[in-house]
């Protein structure tokens, strides 16, 4: 084990909302490498995007809760 203490609800928040910007921004940067066959966004990338702006808001909401054990 790394340390004793447990995560804060904080860095839970920190952790789920960086996790969904990753996918937010990796669903939105398929097309510039020519990813799917699809003009626009295709079917997953909206799920994915989907997907990711809840981590995002689930991370925020997290936030305030401050450094109380998760």
């Amino acid at each position: 084990m790394l340390h004793d203490r447990p995560l804060s609800k904080r860095q839970v928040g920190w952790l789920t909302l960086s996790l969904g910007a990753v996918l937010v921004l990796a669903a939105l940067s398929a097309d510039l490498v020519g990813a799917g066959r699809f003009g626009g966004l295709g079917p997953v990338q909206r799920q994915a995007l989907a997907a990711g702006g809840l981590l995002v808001v689930f991370g925020l909401s997290l936030l305030p809760l401050g450094n109380r054990p998760a």
